[in-house]
């Protein structure tokens, strides 16, 4: 467990275990890198896993300029690989992390093994050139739930991450509310800030530039970032392939680990 102090002022927190190639995982709005506790377990036995928490998410602190966006992410994101040297590796993206990885995708391309997009979309909301996007007033109630109330507004963001029936068995709902609980939620600002980030950006361009080999894993029933989203991606990357989770809404690896983990173990395993 350390800290990185980046150049704009800003203090990013991860945590590393494990030996072996680097497999890197972001997380989601509004979560932290505590969200992935059951694919450390899993995978750092094989693998020397690296977790962090985006600026303004868990402990990383909002650097002196403020959020930035999607390229203030990426630039930390950067930043922290470079500080680790981290080569021959393998960034898992989810939701907003995975639009991140995009970001960072250029900077970080000769030290890729392979790209892990989870619950991806290049643009969060509708366009007439992407229609595979919610509505804008969707992630605009969203924003009016925050500024309302943060507590309750995440507490309904994390119910809609599962659909009915999804978590019917009891003892691995009690273990996903337990990761759930370990996520320290973001202050109501670097919230706003991201959901202003996700209604604006589009990583159309920066998806078409991808090169290394891609998995897209995703919930089949996904309402939050729609399925038809990551079709799009593995049309558009040419060295891809997705997995769709039957039954599983924004976030199979916390729903379905063991098979998520095994999807994952599979690729990492088949790389280079």
């Amino acid at each position: 467990m350390s800290w990185l102090q980046t150049s704009t002022g800003g203090a990013l927190w991860y945590q590393q275990q494990g030996d072996g190639r680097p497999l890197l995982f972001v997380h989601g709005w509004c979560m932290s890198g505590a969200v992935w506790q059951l694919q450390q377990q899993a995978l750092a036995s094989q693998c020397r896993v690296v977790t962090l928490d985006l600026r303004g998410h868990g402990r990383s602190s909002v650097p002196e300029g403020g959020m930035g966006g999607f390229a203030g992410y990426a630039a930390d994101l950067v930043a922290l690989v470079e500080a680790l040297d981290l080569q021959a590796m393998v960034v898992v993206g989810w939701s907003l992390g995975a639009q991140v990885l995009l970001k960072a995708y250029a900077p970080l391309a000769e030290r890729l093994a392979g790209l892990v997009l989870v619950g991806a979309t290049p643009r969060f909301t509708f366009a007439p050139h992407f229609p595979y996007g919610l509505p804008a007033k969707d992630a605009e109630g969203m924003r009016l739930k925050v500024r309302r109330n943060l507590e309750r507004a995440l507490a309904g963001f994390q119910r809609r991450l599962f659909v009915e029936g999804e978590l019917d068995d009891g003892q691995h709902r009690e273990r996903v509310d337990r990761v759930l609980a370990e996520v320290t939620a973001p202050a109501a600002q670097a919230a706003l800030d991201g959901l202003d980030a996700l209604m604006t950006a589009e990583m159309l361009d920066e998806a078409a530039q991808v090169r290394c080999p891609t998995l897209l894993l995703h919930g089949a029933l996904d309402p939050i970032c729609l399925p038809q989203a990551s079709a799009w991606l593995a049309q558009t990357i040419p060295v891809s392939r997705r997995i769709l989770y039957p039954g599983c809404g924004h976030a199979p690896f916390l729903s379905r680990p063991d098979q998520f983990n095994r999807d994952l173990s599979l690729f990492v395993g088949g790389l280079p």
